[in-house]
């Protein structure tokens, strides 16, 4: 009866906090975070950064202008004359140099930038799988959590109960001074779980505030999931679509290409370059200068020696080509371990829900019984507190049951690959 009281009083306030605020649904919670967490943010501007080294690759295929103005005045040796003459010279030009082929350099390193790019945006993929599901998992921890106050506030009203009761009967002389020390105790206990449950949900409330990105989470109601039992796929089949979906082996695989492609700049490195150069513009003695000089050029280097850097780059090209393989290796063998792990905690919560729905129902009724009994003057204090200590750890493993299956679901998503 007391119990069924204390649930009517916390629905009336549930209400009534609802009817202050809308509530808060996961989708909405999941938006903001994805909106508004600095991680996301970062990511995105990696996402730029990247598309502007891509550009600046790409540079390298367009002239380079540049403009020139010169003043120089000294003794100088004139060939003509074979003699050491003053000389003061203004000149102003407009200087291009025009990069013709350099077999595979500029292309490598632009393949390489682009890779990267591609490699960025794989990573904003990640980063926004990797906050929904820390938002989910902080909106089912508070939800458990505002479950676990309820139920150690209804067994703080339950003992309080028998502690009356207790001390009705020893003024009565019906029972001894020993139930109502034990009931007393027994009330102090179950306020002591009572403050440690709303300090967990104030905890839960801040992870739940810092994985939407926010400093401070808003005094909203939650929305409650339905429950509803949602059939898991074989297990062979989730390993499947994890491995053709997970952005971290999309990233891995452009990181790979990024490699290969800067493989082949080092490589390149070996080769020629040739370029074409042309100037314009005005040289004379006087300020400003007033005659017309002008240069056309063709240019072409040939690496013949670099102090072995050419050979160092090539190695350390082909080194990172291989570790990025290795880490890919690495990252099929970490999601066929976490979708398995993920897969059997769904099995094994859903299997729990079953067991401790049946466990709290039972100890429901042996709380009733023992209440009824010891109210009655028949039963034993000892089996009061026991019957409510037990109903409310069947409580507890029921609601811990229940959100795990709910959070073993959004972990399974993650391990799948889904947002």
């Amino acid at each position: 009866m007391i119990v069924t009281f204390i649930s009517m009083i916390l629905s009336v306030l549930i209400v009534t906090n609802g009817s202050a605020a809308d509530p808060l649904t996961l989708s909405e919670a999941v938006a903001t975070a994805i909106n508004k967490h600095p991680q996301v943010v970062e990511a995105r501007e990696n996402i730029a950064g990247a598309a502007a080294r891509t550009g600046q690759a790409l540079a390298n295929y367009y002239p380079q202008i540049t403009v020139a103005s010169d003043w120089t005045k000294g003794r100088t040796f004139l060939t003509a004359l074979e003699a050491i003459r003053e000389t003061e010279t203004y000149t102003e030009a407009f200087y291009l140099k025009q990069n013709i082929y350099d077999f595979g350099k500029t292309a490598g390193a632009v393949e390489a930038a682009g890779w990267n790019q591609a490699a960025a945006g794989h990573t904003l993929v990640i980063t926004r799988q990797d906050i929904a599901f820390r938002v989910k998992a902080a909106y089912y921890l508070l939800l458990a959590a505002e479950k676990q106050v309820a139920a150690a506030g209804e067994t703080v009203v339950a003992r309080e109960a028998v502690f009356r009761q207790a001390q009705e009967y020893f003024n009565q002389g019906v029972k001894a001074k020993v139930d109502v020390a034990r009931a007393e105790a027994n009330l102090y206990a179950a306020e002591t779980v009572l403050i440690r449950a709303k300090n967990n949900l104030k905890l839960a409330q801040v992870e739940l505030a810092n994985a939407m990105g926010m400093p401070a989470l808003e005094d909203r109601p939650l929305i409650e999931p339905a429950h509803t039992s949602i059939a898991v796929p074989e297990q062979s089949r989730v390993q499947q679509e994890a491995l053709a979906n997970r952005a971290e082996l999309k990233r891995f695989q452009a990181l790979t290409n990024s490699a290969a492609a800067t493989l082949k700049t080092a490589r390149s490195g070996y080769l020629p370059t040739i370029s074409g150069t042309a100037s314009v513009g005005y040289a004379d003695k006087d300020f400003p200068p007033g005659g017309d000089v002008w240069a056309v050029g063709l240019n072409m280097t040939v690496p013949l020696f670099s102090g072995f850097s050419t050979v160092e780059q090539e190695k350390e090209a082909a080194a990172s080509l291989r570790a990025v393989s290795a880490q890919q290796n690495n990252q099929v063998l970490q999601i066929t371990k976490e979708v398995e792990s993920a897969w059997l905690g769904v099995k094994e919560a859903t299997a729990r829900i079953a067991s401790t729905d049946k466990e709290l129902t039972a100890a429901r009724e042996n709380q009733m019984l023992a209440m009824g009994r010891y109210q009655e003057g028949v039963g034993h204090i000892i089996e009061a507190t026991d019957a409510q200590s037990q109903a409310l750890e069947a409580e507890t493993a029921h609601i811990q049951a229940v959100y795990d299956y709910y959070i073993t679901l959004a972990r399974l998503d993650r391990a799948v690959g889904k947002e």
